[in-house]
């Protein structure tokens, strides 16, 4: 019987690493053109392998970071005794978390947001992170849209590799449903090291927005204000219109002052 791929973050990490420091590095340029005074604790929820967990920790940062899988937050944990530095890495749920500091910043990258199936656990997730947030401090949200002419049956492939050990990852979507906003995906993994094949599967669903779907979401957490939409491209200086021609979506909110 095949593992699930949550048993394989080392994996994942590899697949994926690339997008790493154009994400670190746009986390920091965003607060550079919106932030307000210095950045200095970040808050991850679902942070999944811990990658930017661990690079933002490298790069000097108080970092938070939270997730369900218990295997992923372990590898974390590891990775950040490799590199000598320290964050503080939660079991925590995406909907219902309480932690006793306000960050300057959040983010969730990679379609993680996409994992929560309802509009209520949506909301919910959402005014949890603002009331996680100082005043002025910044959401940064990273998932795909869904165009008008969206490709239901879609294949998708990453691939990876350090010295002799590669991956790869090849994703398809298994059912689409516009009615229900549900897609079904199966990833596999196919992982080669010098000790023989590894493989593992898992299969999940993930809710589908359309642009307006996702404006109607967001207006109902007013303390969250949206500033501006970019692509994962990650050119600060290149934002996006919200409308249906885009794909790559990453938002970048911020929490409104309740006493202003």
């Amino acid at each position: 019987m095949q593992k699930s791929l949550y048993d394989y973050p080392q994996y994942y990490d590899l697949a994926f690493r690339d997008e790493t420091d154009d994400e670190a590095d746009f986390i920091e340029a965003a607060w550079a053109k919106f932030g307000d005074g210095p950045l200095k604790h970040l808050l991850e929820p679902g942070c999944g392998s811990g990658r930017l967990v661990v690079e933002l920790a490298r790069r000097g940062y108080d970092v938070t970071g939270f997730d369900l899988s218990e295997p992923a937050l372990r590898y974390t944990r590891s990775r950040l005794r490799r590199i000598d530095r320290t964050a503080e890495v939660l079991n925590a749920d995406m909907i219902d978390f309480s932690l006793p500091r306000k960050f300057d910043m959040a983010y969730c990258t990679m379609n993680t947001f996409r994992h929560l199936l309802t509009e209520n656990d949506a909301q919910s997730h959402l005014q949890m992170v603002a009331d996680h947030l100082r005043p002025g401090g910044l959401y940064l949200l990273g998932f795909h849209l869904l165009p008008p002419d969206a490709d239901e049956e879609c294949i998708e492939r990453w691939r990876g590799s350090s010295g002799k050990t590669s991956v790869c990852f090849t994703l398809r979507v298994l059912d689409f449903c516009r009615r229900t906003r549900l897609e079904s995906l199966r990833i596999s993994m196919l992982a080669k090291t010098p000790r023989g094949e590894i493989r593992g599967r898992s299969e999940f669903q993930l809710r589908l927005y359309k642009a307006a779907q996702f404006k109607t979401l967001i207006a109902k957490v007013p303390d969250l204000e949206l500033l501006e939409v970019f692509d994962f491209d990650y050119d600060i200086d290149e934002p996006q219109r919200l409308d249906n021609e885009l794909a790559d979506a990453v938002f970048v909110f911020r929490r409104r002052d309740s006493n202003a």
